[in-house]
């Protein structure tokens, strides 16, 4: 007997026939003498809708009850699911983040895990049930409720998983596992067999959206591993699991890129200890994440100072760098939204040359300038004009021979 834990997203249940659809196979996975426990996110729309509802009362909601309203979404979905499974004459019991003792802390709308108190997931699995739990959602320590954030229910799953020992954590959404890049904009794009965390984590961080970036890091830390497989038929999917020593011969694993990205520009900075963080701490204190950071020195005691932002909050960082420019005497400030952010990653470039040199090479050849570039040991990104992208993505494809099997 396995413990097994699966999770589908938004469209895998987003209406009526679905739910039921998705009932017949974790009743499949349950028949097969696997202990089963699901996490469910909300039907597709219903958060977004949530949204738009509570804006009609105020354009700006207070965080605790948009945690309190957006919950109701996940709610739902369990209970319905539950009652599918229990028609079909299995027991099955839901359970909301609270009742799955999914502690959290307490910044709402945004909460990470803390624990998972898995007392009555594991009652209810003794008492041979299948386990459904609301995804997206925990409380904190005062017993509020709170919500993880966009992609939050990966993040549920993977914590869950690790918090009962499963064997598996099993992530079924709309696409069949995890690419070579994207098969949108990319026809030669390969689904992947298995991919290491390390690899995946950059893809996550980098544009890819088949995982939320922190399930990514639970699985990593917990040693879970995760199967990304799709909930509309029965193929394999991609495994995400410990790197191993065949993963370092494969010296690029995918092709990554990113539209939500804005670059910001200041001139003329004075050239003295301080100023960078004199520049990027107003930024921070927005709650506004930061990516590439370049620095360009003038002979004259003047820098140029270049960061990125995602596209959400350039508006805001463009306001806040204008007035920071102002109070440290710096000269104009430059912003630009058409950018994207093309990346090559994988583990197999800690021990091989020339992938930069080639990723350069490739990006002349097409005629693309290379505006910012950032890297890390298994990683290298840059910064080129939004209507490159897709060019890019399929010329870098070819280029580090991802089209061939």
């Amino acid at each position: 007997m396995a413990l097994i834990v699966q999770k589908y997203g938004g469209t895998s249940v987003g209406d009526i026939d679905r739910i039921k659809n998705v009932a017949r196979r974790i009743a499949r996975t349950y028949d097969a003498d696997n202990q089963v426990v699901v996490i469910l996110s909300a039907m597709s729309g219903v958060t977004d809708q949530l949204i738009r509802t509570a804006e009609q009362i105020t354009e700006f909601p207070d965080k605790r009850e948009m945690d309190v309203l957006l919950a109701t979404g996940e709610q739902t979905t369990v209970a319905l699911m539950a009652m599918a499974l229990t028609s079909m004459g299995y027991k099955a019991k839901s359970l909301l983040g609270f009742q799955a003792e999914i502690l959290t802390d307490s910044h709402s709308c945004s909460a990470r895990i803390l624990d998972i108190g898995a007392g009555r997931i594991k009652e209810l699995l003794t008492d041979n049930h299948i386990v459904i739990i609301a995804g997206f959602q925990g409380c904190d320590a005062k017993g509020d409720i709170t919500t993880l954030g966009r992609g939050g229910s990966d993040t549920s799953a993977v914590a869950v998983a690790a918090g009962i020992n499963a064997a598996a954590c099993e992530i079924y959404t709309d696409v069949d596992g995890v690419y070579t890049a994207d098969p949108n904009i990319c026809k030669k794009a390969r689904k992947l067999d298995r991919i290491c965390y390390d690899e995946m984590l950059e893809m996550a961080s980098l544009g890819a959206k088949v995982l939320q970036i922190r399930s990514v890091e639970f699985a990593m830390k917990f040693n879970v591993p995760v199967h990304v497989r799709s909930s509309f038929n029965e193929e394999t999917g991609t495994m995400v699991v410990k790197e191993d020593a065949n993963m370092e011969k494969v010296v690029v694993a995918g092709v990554t890129h990113n539209k939500n990205e804005a670059r910001i520009t200041f001139k003329k900075v004075p050239d003295r200890p301080g100023i960078a963080s004199r520049i990027l701490a107003p930024i921070s204190e927005a709650g506004i994440i930061v990516d590439i950071i370049i620095q360009n020195t003038h002979d004259d005691n003047l820098a140029d100072l270049t960061f990125t932002v995602g596209k959400t909050d350039y508006k805001t960082a463009l306001a806040i760098s204008r007035k920071t420019a102002a109070e440290i005497n710096a000269g104009e400030v430059l912003g630009d939204e058409n950018i994207a952010k093309i990346s090559v990653v994988g583990v197999g470039m800690r021990s091989h040359y020339g992938v930069a040199a080639k990723m350069f090479a490739t990006l002349a050849a097409e005629n693309i300038n290379i505006l910012m570039i950032s890297t890390s040991e298994i990683r290298i990104s840059c910064i080129i004009e939004e209507k490159y992208t897709e060019l890019a993505v399929r010329a870098l494809h070819t280029a580090f021979g991802l089209d061939q099997e």
